[in-house]
């Protein structure tokens, strides 16, 4: 009962970070199951596969009714991923324990450090929110100016003077904050012209390409492919990380099941764990899919890469027998 306990609060804090980040969570539960639950490589792996469905699918809900998600994209490569987790799957059957998890590691570090090189490189004030503030009161501004005009629209000329003198110390002072102000009002603008771009026949075949490397990783290491297809919808599609995380977890929900249906003919996965998990998961998953549009992308980035870092940390770790696990 206690363990029982101790997967739904475990998986309370994975569905956070699944919802929050566009990830299945299974980089987090697999660790979760191998290290506390005692299970071996391959029922780890499957059982956190098993998890992610019901997890991504509260998550996906979320995005959508927040719309934090291209859902073409995410369709193709959920379909395209669907097509070879299986293939994942029987190459994992066949695969020894330290191999299964030695290229969850690398594959998720590898991932962490491109995070962390693309939040380095952003300005710290990019969120459009600040650019939406800065632009209206802008306008306040401009429109005192305006409304100082005389009832009659005539002006003495010594109010004149002075007002254009205010109005000259002013736009000096604001000089530099409009500048900031317009390279954020570009970099936001860039953004949705980026994801309001025709889904072409090229952005097409690259999500679909994306979802067949995302699905083979997701049979094979356990994990729903997020990890993956929110780095490279980044940097290949050009869609923002609050876009990509929810983009991402509408392909983990179709990919996913093909695998899960393939590791239970195999008869590898733990069902009580799982959904045990689950059932914490589910709630923490709507959690933080409604954070995402709180916290500003560079932090998010940020929040992925240590996220990801610490996985596969763990990940090695724990085939080193460091717990003696």
């Amino acid at each position: 009962m206690e363990q029982f306990a101790f997967s739904i609060v475990a998986g309370l804090i994975v569905g956070i970070f699944s919802g929050l980040l566009g990830i299945g969570g299974g980089t987090l539960m697999i660790p979760l199951f191998r290290l506390g639950f005692g299970l071996s490589a391959i029922v780890s792996t499957a059982t956190s596969l098993f998890t992610i469905v019901p997890t991504s699918i509260a998550g996906c809900i979320t995005h959508l009714k927040n719309k934090t998600c291209i859902a073409k994209i995410g369709l193709i490569a959920g379909v395209a991923g669907a097509c070879t987790s299986p293939l994942g799957v029987l190459a994992a059957t066949n695969s020894p324990d330290i191999a299964i998890m030695a290229c969850a590691a690398i594959i998720i570090a590898y991932s962490a450090i491109t995070m962390f090189r693309k939040a380095i490189k952003m300005p710290k004030r990019t969120d459009s929110d600040l650019s939406m503030r800065a632009t209206l009161q802008r306008f306040r501004m401009e429109f005192a100016d305006e409304t100082e005009e005389m009832p009659d629209g005539r002006q003495d000329s010594g109010e004149r003077t002075g007002q254009v003198q205010g109005a000259h110390v002013r736009e000096t002072q604001a000089a530099p904050a409009r500048t900031t102000e317009t390279a954020i009002a570009h970099e936001v603008q860039k953004s949705v012209n980026t994801l309001e771009a025709p889904m072409t026949a090229k952005r097409l075949l690259t999500g679909a390409a994306i979802g067949l490397v995302a699905g083979f990783a997701s049979g094979y290491v356990g994990v729903g492919g997020g990890f993956l297809m929110v780095p490279l919808f980044i940097s290949l599609l050009g869609i923002t990380m609050k876009k990509a995380s929810g983009t991402s977890l509408i392909a983990v929900v179709i990919l996913a099941i093909p695998g899960v249906i393939t590791q239970t003919l195999h008869g590898n996965v733990d069902f009580v764990a799982g959904i045990a998990m689950a059932i914490g998961s589910i709630p923490g998953a709507l959690i933080g899919a409604s954070l995402i549009r709180y916290i500003p992308e560079r932090k998010m980035r940020f929040l992925f890469g240590f996220f990801l870092l610490f996985a596969a940390i763990i990940l090695v770790i724990n085939e080193l027998n460091v717990f003696g696990a």
